[in-house]
């Protein structure tokens, strides 16, 4: 009963997610500062998606100058080739997010989000990589050489470079991205496996079939479609007949009261089924009654045979086209019948 459809809620929240990763463009993705005795107010650069920059006006410059002194290489945002080609990866992952939320197709998300996390990955072995070139290839002519010394700053957190204090942390971007991330799992653990049943409000609600107040705790039902809503049925029959005229994939989940404990719900797909005649009759007449697989209906005759879901399903098809077939039959009957009696010269 499980199907690749998507909830209404869990494509709000893939759209949601990828609104939020557009808000990377806007904001820097990662911090890089450094407070040191000669810098009281701090120096730092910040890593957007297509460049980077100081946090003040004159900050990149001023790195770049005690970079000179140790042998660094200078921080040129034009030399580096990931930021030409990162907002095209992430303006591809915003289109992704939209495109699931279109589609509403699992499979999509879990694709999303494989692609996500494989480029969030990347980006963080690159962004290492990228650090440990520049603190490790030093100028053997630079001004101030410290043996065995290297300046490579933290990937995530702070580190104490001579009198220096590293700090490096996401920024607002790089918190949107992983908040997208984030949002994403959730549609996927939200929306994408069947809630079970709720309870039923007996004597209160009505079957979403056949429009009767469900009371009886022995032949309560319930179906979930592909957008989360919750159908109600009064009888095992009326859950069938709602069932049957949907398309598979647009049915979650269908679940039917235990004969043997009224009111607990199984799923159809583990439940056992047997048609029973006289006072097991069902509140649509059908006499259709369910158990937990391999229990028989206690207090009533068994002889039936055991039936699964999908025999139900076909039962129900064939007796509906059936009473539509007798019906178009008896409409006919009446037709020719009121044509032989019309007087001759009304015709």
């Amino acid at each position: 009963m499980m199907s690749s459809r998507m909830s209404s809620r869990s494509r709000f929240l893939a759209l949601l997610a990828g609104v939020l990763l557009a808000g990377a463009f806007a904001f820097p993705l990662w911090r890089i500062s450094l407070e040191a005795p000669q810098y009281p107010e701090g120096i730092g650069m910040l890593i957007r998606v297509a460049t980077v920059d100081g946090v003040k006006p004159n900050d990149l410059h001023n790195i770049n100058g005690l970079n000179h002194y140790i042998g660094m290489r200078a921080i040129e945002p034009d030399a580096i080739p990931e930021l030409r080609y990162m907002p095209w990866v992430l303006g591809a992952l915003v289109a992704g997010a939209a495109v699931v939320a279109l589609v509403g197709r699992r499979t999509a998300l879990v694709a999303w989000l494989a692609t996500f996390l494989a480029a969030g990955l990347a980006g963080l072995a690159d962004f290492w990589k990228w650090g440990y070139d520049y603190g490790h290839e030093l100028d053997p002519h630079a001004i101030i050489k410290i043996p065995g010394m290297v300046y490579q700053p933290p990937l995530v957190g702070s580190k104490q470079l001579l009198n220096f204090t590293a700090h490096s942390w996401p920024d607002v971007g790089g918190a949107l991205a992983g908040l997208a991330f984030a949002l994403g799992v959730l549609a996927l653990l939200a929306g994408c496996a069947p809630r079970g049943p709720r309870a039923i409000a007996y004597d209160a609600e009505p079957c979403g079939f056949c429009r009767m107040v469900i009371s009886d705790r022995r032949f309560g039902a319930e179906a979930m479609t592909a957008t989360g809503r919750q159908h109600l049925f009064d009888s095992i029959e009326c859950l069938a007949s709602f069932v049957a005229a949907q398309a598979p994939r647009d049915v979650r989940g269908a679940w039917v009261s235990d004969w043997n404990h009224p009111g607990t719900f199984v799923a159809v797909d583990s439940a056992d089924f047997r048609r029973l005649a006289g006072p097991a009759g069902s509140p649509m007449g059908k006499g259709f009654v369910a158990t937990a697989r391999g229990h028989a209906p206690d207090g009533v005759d068994a002889a039936g045979p055991v039936l699964r879901w999908s025999d139900v399903l076909a039962a129900t098809r064939a007796e509906a086209h059936a009473e539509a077939h007798g019906e178009a039959h008896a409409d006919a009957r009446v037709a020719t019948a009121d044509v032989e009696h019309e007087p001759a010269h009304a015709r």
